[in-house]
């Protein structure tokens, strides 16, 4: 049975988009808003989003443990549904320590029966990819995740020459940061000794200042959810030129 005619046809660009290159299942904090909104403008046309989400009250280690557990169970509903690639996306949690990410990939995929990154290894292979060996850092953690990312990108080959974290509270949402503010404290640590910089966290409103960033540091400019979306195209085997959202894209 042929569909019906539409009296008044969706423009192109308003059709929905239903994955047809790739599914990509993402498990997300449950306080992210800013991650899914990165992705739908980055995604290049048949590649669609389905995500779900665990509790992350803030970023002590407990938090970041009690996160991690809940990997089965999120995978578990992601699973069933025809996903090509499931993501762990949160920088914090699989940064916590250099075995993290890794050992979140082998739960997921057992638990799902699919195939599975994180941010942290997305980040590696954004490193490697800009040849970067020396990065600035700016996050909006406390010093103590600030530690564990320095020392997490030490493990791969990375020196974090400088770094600085707002240090914001729990009860502040790191989305609340504008872009502006990113940029300004950004382009305030310019060095000319460091390869890339990198903004870290997944709930940063920053996709929107890289151009100008890397025309501004005269450097790449890596972030969180840019670095994840790139690797999550590339390992499926997806290798469009993305315009507008930086040198690794």
């Amino acid at each position: 049975m042929n569909a019906p005619e539409l009296s008044h046809p969706l423009r192109q660009s308003n059709r929905p988009d239903y994955g047809e290159r790739l599914r990509l299942g993402m498990i997300l904090p449950n306080r992210n808003i800013v991650a899914e909104a990165d992705a739908r403008a980055i995604l290049p046309a048949g590649v669609s989003l389905h995500t779900t989400r665990l509790k992350l009250h803030g970023v002590s280690t407990e938090d970041i443990l009690n996160m991690s557990a809940g990997a089965e169970s999120a995978a578990q509903l992601l699973g069933p549904a025809p996903i090509g690639l499931i993501v762990f996306h949160c920088t914090a949690v699989t940064t916590h320590d250099p075995a993290m990410g890794d050992m979140l990939i082998r739960r997921i995929e057992q638990s799902a029966g699919k195939p599975a990154i994180a941010t942290s290894q997305a980040l590696v292979a954004a490193f490697r990819a800009l040849n970067a060996k020396r990065i600035s850092m700016l996050t909006p953690y406390p010093q103590s995740v600030n530690d564990a990312e320095v020392r997490f990108c030490a493990h791969h080959g990375v020196e974090v020459v400088e770094e600085h974290g707002l240090n914001l509270p729990p009860t502040v949402s790191t989305a609340s940061v504008s872009e502006d503010e990113w940029f300004a404290k950004m382009l305030a640590m310019k060095r000319p000794d460091v390869d890339a910089y990198f903004l870290s966290c997944t709930n940063v409103r920053a996709v929107g200042v890289i151009e100008a960033l890397e025309d501004a540091l005269d450097a790449p400019l890596i972030t969180s959810n840019q670095a994840m979306l790139w690797h999550a195209l590339r390992v499926s085997g997806i290798n469009d030129t993305i315009e507008g959202f930086g040198a690794l894209l």
